[in-house]
């Protein structure tokens, strides 16, 4: 698809959205419209450790500082002080601008980032140390001075470490279970990929699926207490929540090793070699992965990718 198309299509296209995944060469900012992946570029160049979307901006963890970018048209305080504009491309209300510009918060090294519930953004540093900036505010407070063990991954109040899961409450961490997490995911039902297993948070933690999960996530946009689309993988194979039977099933193999999911019209992901991946939806618009687990798939020529994130509509 030539950029004259590409620009006709996603103009078009009300579902269309950007989607921004995180590398060591910088952020590439992706055009998705449906299942159909368009245009794409670096719009940032660092290497990054981590990524996470708000309603009103992009944050990014970097060895010198967390990074956030302003959306334009976001509900939430543009606490990067960046100016927006219109993008004539994309149908998205909270996009940034071309002129995209990562401003740094005066963090530090940090090796994961997250948004909660309020918008609040969470951050780690490589010591464990966690803190807080408040959706209303520029200034930092720290929850923890450390955690037991490295922090791996931040999402809603949850903070996955090698140590398990701790949660966010009352302006500190308190440990919440489990050993040796990978990856957290908190939207619907808290999810947790460890060494040993997929886990879901109900009456304690519940095993899922058994076997060693690298990465989990599910649809920001759940209910709480219901998963609608969720995605758990294993070093060889991806599992697709299945809402109608509450079951999850294998859904692809790949040799390639997926490393993060986004949602929108459908379902997107990457891997860490830096090819990007949208699901074939059901007809009807359900956005699930194909039943035969198809995706369509663009190489984005970058290596170590560390996540995607895509800001979700309000």
């Amino acid at each position: 698809m030539d950029s004259i198309e590409e620009k006709r299509v996603y103009g078009d296209r009300a579902g269309a959205v950007t989607a921004y995944v995180a590398s060591a060469m910088g952020i590439v900012r992706v055009r998705v419209a449906g299942d159909t992946v368009g245009e794409f570029g670096l719009c940032e160049r660092c290497s990054t450790r981590d990524i996470a979307a708000g309603p009103a901006a992009v944050a990014i963890a970097t060895d010198e500082d967390v990074r956030v970018l302003a959306l334009e048209d976001g509900a939430g305080t543009n606490r990067s002080g960046g100016d927006g504009g219109d993008d004539e491309n994309v149908g998205d209300a909270s996009l940034a601008t071309e002129e995209e510009t990562f401003v740094g918060t005066g963090f530090g090294p940090a090796v994961a980032v997250g948004y909660d519930d309020d918008g609040d953004l969470l951050a780690a540093d490589p010591d464990g140390r966690v803190a807080c900036q408040a959706a209303d505010s520029s200034e930092w407070t720290t929850l923890a001075d450390e955690t037991v063990a490295p922090v791996r991954a931040i999402d809603g109040d949850l903070v996955g470490t090698a140590d398990g899961v701790y949660r966010v409450q009352d302006g500190g961490l308190n440990h919440a279970g489990l050993t040796d997490v990978r990856d957290v995911s908190a939207a619907g039902v808290p999810l947790a990929a460890t060494t040993d297993g997929l886990y879901k948070l109900g009456n304690g933690w519940m095993a899922v699926l058994e076997g060693g999960f690298d990465t989990v996530g599910a649809d920001p946009r759940s209910e709480p207490g219901r998963l609608v689309r969720a995605h758990a993988v294993t070093d060889e194979t991806i599992y697709e929540y299945v809402p109608d039977d509450d079951a999850w099933r294998e859904s692809d193999r790949s040799t390639d090793s997926v490393i993060g999911f986004s949602y929108g019209e459908t379902t997107y992901a990457v891997t860490e070699q830096g090819a990007f991946l949208a699901g074939v939806g059901r007809p009807g618009g359900t956005a699930h992965v194909g039943s035969d687990g198809e995706w369509r798939t663009r190489t984005l020529g970058v290596r170590d990718v560390t996540g995607i994130a895509i800001p979700q509509r309000e």
